[in-house]
């Protein structure tokens, strides 16, 4: 009797160190998976299954507010800083250099500021698409910096280069931006800015509001008035729900042109009414380029073959865009001005 009592303890002890064993060994299989997820580069389309669940990937060692829990006891900043200058008449110095602007901006680190004041209202992400631009590119961050600091926002550069010998790609370029950004910082608002665009007057906020905002009410090269009815290019500010909803640009837009007022009827698709506009022309841009006669030609022959891919856009809208981004990720550097993304694309029309 006492043998077979010890007998059926033993049977369940065993049991129960089986069953132990079984859980401490399903337990380190899962959180090995969940980490080496965490830390695997999610793809575009997994990005967005994630936004949509209100979740964001983020990489290790990467600026998080939990890293700055001081900022927790300043105040907000106010809804228009005391810093803003409006208009400033622009200077492009010839022999300009990385270092000169790097010098001018001792706040700036890792493309990355914060006022140290206060609380800033919105944590906004410039996304500029570019290749074989530097100059222009070194212009508009010599401007673009102490313009959004005197805004006093917290506000992180993205650089997304193309690399490679294809076509040029704006719209995808900056849905890559997008995405990669998003893996360092939630931000709240997206500014996507072409590379040959400074603006001109601090009163024109960088910062979104409930209705997508188009920040080029016009440029000198234009007099100050947009190119035509509609026109919706050059620098715009999006939410990072509304950028997502209208799942970001087409990807199908190589070459010049046709993007951005893709991006338009998107908006107008899903919002039902048109984005809003910076109001007064006086907070203009200065471009960079002047286009010539050759250039305007260029155009009118793309013009057809832009009107096919925008009488498409009720059709496509919601496969072609965010979800359906492929690309080749080749580094992400953390200058001290920016983040250069650098990527390319397997294939164009």
């Amino acid at each position: 009797m006492n043998f077979n009592v010890t007998f059926h303890l033993s049977y369940r002890f065993r049991l129960l160190l089986l069953f132990t064993l079984c859980l401490t060994v399903v337990g380190w299989a899962t959180s090995n998976y969940f980490v080496g997820a965490i830390q695997e580069i999610p793809k575009a389309k997994d990005l967005v299954a994630s936004l949509s669940k209100g979740v964001v990937l983020g990489k290790k060692g990467t600026v998080t507010d939990e890293a700055f829990v001081e900022k927790g006891k300043l105040d907000n900043c106010p809804s228009v800083s005391p810093y803003l200058k409006g208009q400033t008449k622009l200077v492009f110095k010839p022999d300009l250099t990385l270092e000169e602007v790097q010098a001018e901006n001792p706040k700036v680190h890792r493309g990355r500021y914060r006022p140290e004041e206060c609380r800033a209202l919105q944590r906004v992400a410039i996304l500029i698409p570019h290749r074989h631009r530097e100059k222009h590119l070194l212009y508009l961050l010599e401007h673009l910096h102490p313009f959004l600091q005197r805004q006093q926002l917290d506000y992180g550069i993205y650089v997304i280069h193309q690399a490679g010998s294809k076509k040029f790609n704006r719209a995808k370029l900056l849905n890559v931006g997008y995405i990669e950004a998003l893996k360092d910082e939630i931000w709240d608002c997206f500014i996507f800015h072409d590379v040959d665009l400074v603006p001109e007057n601090d009163l024109n906020l960088y910062r979104c509001e409930d209705q997508p905002r188009h920040l080029v009410v016009g440029r000198n090269s234009t007099g100050y008035r947009l190119r035509y009815s509609g026109y919706f290019g050059g620098v715009t500010a999006l939410s990072r729900e509304q950028f997502f909803k209208v799942n970001g640009f087409s990807n199908n837009y190589w070459g010049w042109g046709g993007e951005d007022d893709d991006l338009r009827l998107r908006i107008h698709r899903e919002y039902a009414w048109s984005p809003l506009s910076a109001p007064f022309p006086e907070l203009g841009f200065r471009g960079q380029i002047v286009m010539d006669v050759k250039f305007l030609s260029f155009m009118f022959v793309l013009f057809v073959f832009r009107m096919n891919l925008l009488h498409q856009v009720s059709r496509v809208w919601r496969t072609d865009g965010l979800s359906s981004c492929d690309y080749k990720l080749l580094s992400v550097n953390y200058n001290p001005l920016y983040v250069n993304i650098t990527v390319d694309f397997w294939s164009d029309p």
